[in-house]
Parts: C-alpha cells; sequence; structure tokens
C-alpha cells in the first residue's frame, strides 16, 4: 500500500525507509517535526509530464514547496517555474529557474514585485484584471522593458474539488471573465510596453477526475483560435496545473497521461507551446512528516496520540479537514486503537487525524505523515512561537539537511 502513495517508501523489517534510508534514523539524528522528500520521485514526475506531452513547458508550482533545493532538483529536469509572489520568484531564481521559463500569475502583484519581474525578463505575466495591464506597462515602460504578457481566463468550470481551491468559476477572485476577455486582449494589445504572447487558464487544486479540464481546455482552444482569426500572436497557451495527488487509501491518483488522453485532441491543431503548471502532484507523495509522539492521553470516551508536530507544521487537516494517511515508522504491535492525532498548539481545531484507526503507541514512538510534500512546510506558521521544521532531501541511498531547523532567536530576531 505504502508504494502506491510512492514506489520508493517501503516498509523493511517493521521499519519505513525513503529511497533506502531509515527514516527512524533521519528522526533520530535531526529531531521531528521533521520533512523528508524524494529527490527520486520528483524527478519521476516531472519526466511523466514531459513524456505525456511533448514539446510542452512544464511549469513547477513553486507555491507547492518553495524550497530552493527542491526547485533545483526540477531546474535540472528542465522543468520551469509557476510563481505567484516576488519571493517565489527569488526562490525559482535561486533554485536554477532560468527566467526564461518563468509565468507569474497572482491577483494581488505589487509594484516592487512586478518590477522585480520586469527587470528579469521572465517568459511571462500571466495578468489577472484590467487595472494590472495598465500598472505592468507603466512599469515596463519606465524600466525601458517590454513585459510579455496572456490574459488568465476563467472559463467558469466547476473543478469538483474543496471550494477553498477551486479558482477557474466565474464567482472566483481570479483571472477575467471568459465574456470579457477579448476586451482585455484588445487593451493590451493597444498599450505600447506590452507583448501580447499567451493565454493562460487554471481551474483549481486536488483535481482527481481530469473532465473538468477537458470542459475547460475546449472553451479556452476556442478563444485561442477566434483571437488568431482577429491577428492576436498566441505563442503560449498555459493549461494551468491542479492535477490531484492520492491522499486517502482509497483515492484513485488521475497521471498525468490521464490528462493528456483528455485534453490532448484540443490541443492536436494548435500551434502554440502548451504550458502546465503542476505543483501538488510533483512534490506531494514525494514528501512525509516524521512527528514523536510526546504524551498518550485516555479520557474514556476518547483516546489522543499528543505529538510534535501541529497546525503550525502541516496546516491543511485544520483549515480544509484534509486527510493525510498516518503510520507507524517503526511497527512494534498488531494492536489497534480509535484515536485523534493531536498536536501542541493552544486551539481545539489543531490535529492531524480524528477518530483514525491506527497502531497502539507510547511515548516517544514516531509516526509519519503521509502525502506532506507539498503544501505542508510551505504553509508553515510561528505560531505559539514554534520553530519551522528541518527539511532532508533523500535520493538514492544518501541525504542531505535542506533547511536547519530554526532557533526561537531565529523567530524573535
Amino acid at each position: 500500500m505504502l508504494k502506491e502513495y510512492n514506489p520508493y517508501l517501503e516498509e523493511k523489517n517493521g521499519e519505513l525507509y525513503l529511497e533506502g534510508i531509515s527514516l527512524k534514523k533521519l528522526a533520530q539524528e535531526f529531531g521531528t517535526p521533521l520533512y523528508v522528500y524524494s529527490a527520486s520521485y520528483i524527478r519521476d514526475r516531472i519526466k511523466g509530464y514531459q513524456k505525456a506531452f511533448p514539446g510542452a513547458l512544464v511549469c513547477y508550482a513553486v507555491k507547492a514547496n518553495f524550497n530552493p533545493h527542491i526547485i533545483s532538483v526540477a531546474a535540472q529536469e528542465g522543468a520551469g517555474a509557476d510563481i505567484v509572489s516576488g519571493g517565489e520568484l527569488v526562490a525559482a531564481l535561486k533554485g536554477g529557474i532560468e527566467p526564461s521559463k518563468i509565468v507569474y500569475a497572482g491577483v494581488g502583484k505589487t509594484v516592487p514585485e512586478l518590477e522585480m519581474a520586469v527587470d528579469k525578463e521572465i517568459l511571462m505575466f500571466n495578468v489577472e484584471s484590467r487595472e494590472e495591464l495598465f500598472v505592468l506597462n507603466d512599469i515596463a515602460g519606465r524600466l525601458g522593458k517590454k513585459a510579455r504578457i496572456a490574459i488568465r481566463v476563467n472559463p467558469d468550470v466547476d473543478p469538483k474539488t474543496h471550494p477553498y481551491i477551486a479558482t477557474g468559476m466565474k464567482k472566483s477572485k481570479f483571472g477575467v471573465d471568459f465574456e470579457t476577455a477579448r476586451e482585455e486582449f484588445k487593451i493590451a494589445k493597444d498599450l505600447p510596453n506590452l507583448e501580447v504572447v499567451g493565454l493562460h487558464c487554471h481551474i483549481g487544486s486536488q483535481i482527481l477526475d481530469v473532465s473538468p479540464y477537458k470542459e475547460a481546455v475546449e472553451k479556452v482552444v476556442g478563444l485561442y483560435k477566434d483571437l488568431l482569426k482577429e491577428g492576436y500572436e498566441i505563442k503560449y497557451l498555459d493549461i494551468g496545473g491542479g492535477l490531484g495527488i492520492k491522499y486517502k487509501p482509497e483515492d484513485k491518483e488521475p497521471t498525468p497521461k490521464d490528462l493528456a488522453r483528455a485534453v490532448g485532441p484540443f490541443l492536436e491543431d494548435t500551434e502554440a507551446q502548451v504550458i502546465l503548471e503542476p505543483g501538488r502532484s510533483i512534490v506531494g507523495n514525494a514528501g512525509v512528516l516524521l512527528t514523536q509522539v510526546q504524551f498518550v492521553k485516555d479520557k474514556g470516551i476518547k483516546h489522543f496520540l499528543i505529538v510534535d508536530a501541529g497546525m503550525n507544521d502541516l496546516i491543511r487537516p485544520s483549515i480544509y479537514d484534509a486527510y493525510h494517511h498516518i503510520v507507524p515508522v517503526e511497527r512494534k504491535t498488531d494492536e489497534y486503537i480509535i484515536s485523534d492525532v493531536v498536536g501542541p498548539i493552544c486551539e481545539t481545531g489543531d490535529f492531524l487525524a480524528r477518530d483514525r484507526r491506527i497502531e497502539k503507541l507510547q511515548r516517544g514512538d514516531y509516526l509519519a505523515v503521509l502525502s506532506a510534500g507539498a503544501y505542508g512546510f510551505s504553509m508553515a506558521s510561528h505560531y505559539n512561537v514554534r520553530p519551522k521544521p528541518a527539511e532532508v532531501l533523500v535520493e538514492k541511498g544518501s541525504y542531505r539537511l535542506i533547511r536547519e531547523r530554526e532557533s526561537y532567536e531565529d523567530i524573535i530576531s
């Protein structure tokens, strides 16, 4: 079952290993909470997209995990970057991504962020509002540059995911309405410091059914063809990311091949280069969060495993009621119990799992929270003045620390 999450994750003599490295050894050496990532898994996932979409540019969504060492693995495989902030631009560049492979979306880009990206001459700005066109034009003119842009259109497609991560519906804050998109393109075409080169859409995240992509891409390709007839030179067709991953044991995880089969027929007769923006599906199941049991607490009607990782380290269960599969790092018993796995944070909503059937554990035992490579560390906080975890990258039997654990001084300095 573990290999369905990550083929490099396995159990040997009752103990968990990732790419041949003992997770118990890493927990003991670096302490917990600890994020551990598989580099080989990341490489395999990028190659999977490249094989499914020959000639496409795979832009890794930095929001999923911004560690420059993770980004560097993606860069080594020829990936670009999808960014949504100035900080993510800095992280992408530090990770070795070429500016010519960076696309920049986001509804609230600030002037300093836009200035930095224009100066670096990134591949393309995915513009999300009419006002942004005018601001970007002024900045590019002031810097003596020409900014390449795509318009992010909102295809009004239900991605069948959590409402907080659905981005392609009409009521969403993202993109411009499909019906008015031509007006935005006309305005952009007339602005002297902008070059219209692309069309962009992104419908959401953690999408397990590829049929919404089919609907969205069909609509976007129709608009693309109309724009060509109107004289626009659309070089890039950015169809976004959002492909879901396996969190629950029963989840069926779609593959890049599944996505290609769904949208390929609509892309066959387009000359524009396809851009994809996968994030979660690249790093999600590359990572595990290791945590240690601090106390076992039985209140009669409720049993608790109190661990040292909380909502400050992995907030997805608390804000999305998201499921993460949790397994012991070292299997010691065949006894099971129904328990809540909770953290040390002073909030009732601080939990990693509720009413979970799990092996009977003791103080000092280690747990591995699976599917933690995406939106784990990147959404971590300092709540309760708790230091952010260390991060380790493993590959083919070797490992290295890619982020030191913070100290209290790091937080309050």
